[in-house]
């Protein structure tokens, strides 16, 4: 294993521990006939990415400007909840790529505005039904000499808690076979699927770093696991030279760095209470979804704001539902939608602001 400078994020901000490869890039519905006929698992495969329009970038703007503050406030309740309980060394394993903007923005706050100079910064691979990458793990430990309680795994978001029962159970693995404690407490900025560890809220909202794909995590692809990585290997990732005109990580970061300079340190949610009520209403909506468009995988049902977004980037949706039309938060994915002659509906009663369904193409 060896580490190489990827990405386009300042080399001080993170180091990527993946293999970069090249790959094939699949159309959405090439990827999607693949993936749903049982051929490949979907870390295989990647899909074409394509420059955001210039009108789909000025929404990206204006999210910036309604919740970019917002996000901020996330980004120091957390950081505060980081520079409080570990008063040694911070240790920030951001899970890639949703997680790799928030880990960049939390290690320059705890830099800049708590004054710690005992942060590293790493970006790793956890892979639905896959696992995270122990290689990575086994690196940062070994290579990097960081300890293993000091070690915070952050992400974006969560949705229907997929990635944190992944991760709980990954590292449950990984610390029995190595016999060490190494932490798998896992930070998030918006919880909306009650299951992380630490939080800043439960809000469903248009994190602004959740709208874009690569453009926005340092033109890296989300991470592949195919027969080009060997036993040995970090898992891989894509690297997207020809999107550099339009990259935006750099500018993103330093657009909500200043709003984390001032504002008021809050504390983070810690209600297991509303965790719970939050995680019941979820599944409870998703599970609705499922039984009325008669469908029998969860995967194919997509809660949230960021997650529904994700679904209109990449995959081949089949119906977006919004709990208005009217919403700023969800502006960009109706617009999407409109652009890809997706059908839009309303449901102001269900207890997120917009859930993707994904096309089942075997019916």
């Amino acid at each position: 294993m060896k580490t190489t400078q990827i990405g386009s994020y300042p080399k001080n901000d993170v180091t990527f521990l993946v293999k970069l490869i090249d790959i094939e890039e699949l159309s959405a519905l090439e990827k999607e006939q693949q993936l749903q006929a049982g051929e490949k698992h979907y870390s295989e495969m990647i899909s074409k990415e394509y420059k955001p329009t210039e009108e789909y970038m000025e929404l990206f703007d204006t999210l910036l400007k309604l919740n970019g503050q917002k996000m901020a406030d996330a980004l120091v309740t957390i950081a505060n909840h980081m520079h409080i309980n570990n008063p040694d060394e911070i240790t920030l394993i951001s899970l890639m790529r949703a997680g790799t903007p928030v880990g960049v923005l939390l290690k320059r706050v705890l830099e800049e505005r708590f004054g710690r100079s005992d942060v590293k910064h790493y970006s790793i691979s956890i892979i639905r039904d896959k696992g995270i990458d122990t290689n990575a793990l086994n690196y940062i430990l070994e290579h990097e000499k960081r300890n293993p309680t000091n070690c915070l795994m952050v992400d974006g978001w969560t949705a229907k808690g997929v990635i944190t029962r992944e991760l709980k159970h990954y590292m449950g693995e990984f610390n029995k076979d190595r016999e060490i404690p190494m932490s798998d407490t896992l930070y998030v900025l918006s919880d909306i699927g009650g299951t992380a560890d630490v939080t800043a809220n439960f809000d469903d909202y248009a994190i602004p770093s959740g709208v874009l794909n690569s453009t926005v995590s340092g033109l890296v692809s989300r991470s592949i696991l195919n027969d080009e990585i060997g036993p040995n290997d970090f898992h891989g990732a894509k690297y997207y030279s020809e999107l550099e005109p339009y990259d935006m990580s750099e500018t993103f970061i330093n657009t909500i760095l200043p709003l984390c300079m001032t504002n008021e340190i809050k504390p983070c949610e810690d209600s297991v209470e509303a965790a719970k009520e939050q995680s019941e209403s979820m599944m409870a909506y998703v599970h609705s979804t499922m039984k009325r468009f008669n469908e029998t995988d969860i995967n194919m049902v997509k809660p949230g704001v960021a997650e529904a977004t994700r679904v209109m980037l990449r995959r081949i949706p089949e119906v977006l539902i919004v709990k208005s039309i009217d919403d700023s938060d969800t502006a960009h994915i109706v617009q999407l939608a409109n652009d890809k002659a997706i059908p839009v509906e309303v449901d102001p009663n269900m207890p997120i602001k917009a859930v993707s369904v994904i096309s089942n193409l075997k019916k």
